[in-house]
């Protein structure tokens, strides 16, 4: 060994190894890196191994926990089968007369039958004396029928509660199983008794397959299932005297000689579970389960061997890592002087990173000031929107007030003073819309507060008519309406005609250029909505333009004919009423735009119609 692995971080043990001069200073370092290595190993091992125990715990809890759950159902499953044979009137009349053979040949078939279907080991019936006379297997060798069970406990549990459950070997078949046992009764006075036999080997076969072993103990301590078959039907701890006698009675392991097992149990105080030693020296760790309803136990028995070879590994690879610690710190006291030179390294790198986090504080100044100015265009961008938009929606409410002024000067010169009254009480009209129209164009920024109400479909589409009937007019349109009556929807009357008028002036610019000008509005029920569908017969709209076709500025109109605000406008109006705008080609030529609005609940009075 050389000297550096002990006069690293040990500083204490430093000074001691310095004073001890020669060999007594290598004996002193070497031993204490001994004693270091060595304590590593143990604690790994220590720890590995106590961790290994509880996870095999855990899992042989969740095993166990499985098992039994299994094992309880299976045998749940045949509770029900001798009270079954209660419904037959067979077996009453073969308790009456048991000596009629054709009726035992009946009832013995008709047990077989039911067994068939339920898969149990036998079903057979009891005269109260014990007398069995039906059976399941009353045609195989070994049927009890013409024996008498009165000394098995299931026997006397069902006289004297109704109901009895027992485990033990066949006295005829010699194979063991799990009896349950139910009284059959006449008018409140018991006439037999029907014993349903389980087998219980699928269960042995499957524990063998696995690789932990398990056994099955009785209220007696002897074990009745065993994935070994030297371990079954043989107590833990030798059996009592009074206990012997009982066995000799009932007769429940048939011919073994219940010869002990010896294993010493030892309890772990420290975690779940225990220890056993089994006859031959192994060790197992043990944990147990009791089965629910019955004075049953199931224990788990796994080797501790490979955890013991987990927890060596784990300890030897302790050891090995302490050596390796020490030569690392054996390396660092080498590197003192490197440490400083490294010290002063970082102080330098300090520095420089001090340098670039100020940089980086300058940047991100610079960058928080180009962020205000893009927030200060964006707003910008918005603002020039909105007075897009108003411009757009004052316009067709300006352009109806020239025309009704100049027909209003008109019919003055003429004198014509109705008609140009008429005029003028339609300006004050239009000058009142316009003061509603901008109080509602807050609908771009702010979701509206203004309480929704029933409104008239014809009337709002009359009103947008009056604003756009001029150029209707001049233009030579033909305005087919179909409306159905009494449509009613929920919306804002302003904002109605709002919509509508954007829908009609964007179709009349359709039209402009068509040969055939004409405009079609249809209004139907549909469901709970109005369907109004207004269709022009102007040119298709592009594809292109048909899927942006409700995006701001998305138009086809030459500059200065249109700002692409209008079919926004009416969408955005249109989903705050809970409705929905959709446009579409038809064919040969021509487009439709689909309003779909929710119909408004009238209450009608008790004594209307």
């Amino acid at each position: 060994m050389t000297d550096f692995p002990i006069r690293i971080g040990l500083e204490g043990h430093s000074d001691v190894a310095a004073a001890v001069p020669g060999r007594a200073g290598w004996l002193v370092r070497g031993c204490l890196a001994v004693a270091l290595v060595g304590a590593a190993a143990w604690l790994g091992y220590a720890i590995a191994f106590s961790h290994g125990l509880d996870q095999r715990h855990a899992v042989a809890q969740q095993r166990l926990a499985v098992e039994a759950a299994q094992l309880d159902g299976y045998l749940s499953r045949f509770e029900y089968l001798p009270s079954l044979l209660e419904t037959s009137p067979d077996v009453y009349r073969l308790l009456g007369t048991p000596d009629d053979r054709a009726l035992q040949q009946s009832v013995s078939l008709y047990l077989k039958s039911i067994n068939l279907l339920a898969g149990a080991d036998n079903l057979y019936v009891l005269t109260v004396t014990g007398d069995a006379i039906a059976a399941a297997d009353f045609d195989q060798p070994g049927t009890p029928v013409g024996i008498n069970l009165s000394y098995r406990p299931y026997m006397r549990q069902a006289l004297a509660t109704g109901r009895g459950a027992f485990f033990g070997v066949g006295i005829t078949s010699a194979r063991a199983g799990y009896y349950l046992s139910y009284a059959v009764k006449r008018e409140g006075r018991t006439i037999g008794v029907a014993v349903v036999k389980v087998n219980l080997d699928a269960f042995e076969r499957e524990w063998r397959n696995r690789g932990s072993d398990m056994v099955l103990v009785d209220a007696r301590g002897v074990t009745i299932l065993a994935s070994r078959d030297e371990w079954r039907l043989r107590p833990l701890t030798p059996l009592s005297v009074d206990a012997l006698e009982e066995i000799a009675t009932s007769k429940p392991y048939g011919s073994s000689n219940l010869a002990p097992l010896g294993w010493t149990f030892m309890e772990r105080t420290d975690r779940g579970g225990g220890q056993v030693a089994t006859e031959g020296g192994a060790v197992y760790s043990v944990d147990e389960r009791p089965l629910s309803g019955r004075q049953w136990q199931l224990l788990l028995l796994d080797d501790e061997a490979p955890i013991r070879r987990t927890a060596f590994i784990i300890g030897t690879l302790s050891g090995l890592a302490s050596i390796v610690a020490l030569l690392a710190f054996g390396l660092l006291a080498q590197r003192r002087r490197e440490i400083r030179q490294r010290l002063a390294s970082q102080a330098a790198l300090q520095a420089a990173n001090d340098r670039l986090e100020i940089r980086v504080q300058e940047r991100t100044a610079e960058l928080r000031a180009a962020q205000d100015e893009l927030v200060h265009a964006g707003k910008l961008a918005v603002l020039g929107q909105m007075s897009a938009g108003m411009v757009h929606e004052i316009n067709q409410p300006l352009a109806a007030l020239q025309t009704a002024s100049d027909n209003a000067v008109q019919f003055v010169d003429r004198g014509m003073i109705a008609e140009a009254r008429g005029n003028l009480v339609r300006i004050g009209e239009l000058v009142r819309r316009l003061g509603r129209l901008t109080g509602q164009l807050r609908v771009f920024a702010y979701k509206s507060n203004a309480p929704l109400d029933a409104v008239s479909v014809e009337q709002a589409l009359a009103e947008t008519l009056k604003i756009l009937g001029a150029r209707v007019k001049d233009c030579g349109v033909e305005v087919t309406i179909d409306l159905a009556p009494g449509l009613l929807v929920r919306a804002d009357q302003i904002r109605l005609e709002q919509l509508l008028c954007n829908i009609l002036a964007n179709a009349l610019d359709a039209v402009e250029g068509a040969a055939q000008k004409s405009i079609a509005i249809r209004a139907v029920r549909e469901g709970g909505h109005c369907r109004m569908a207004i269709g022009n017969s102007g040119p298709a709209i592009a594809a292109d333009v048909l899927k942006r076709m409700f995006e701001p500025f998305v138009t086809t109109k030459p500059a200065g004919k249109g700002l692409g605000l209008g079919l926004v406008i009416a969408n955005h109006i249109a989903r705050s009423f809970g409705g929905e705008l959709r446009a579409r080609n038809l064919e040969p030529s021509g487009a439709e735009f689909v309003l779909l609005l929710p119909l408004a609940e009238v209450t009608r009075s008790p004594h209307e119609p």
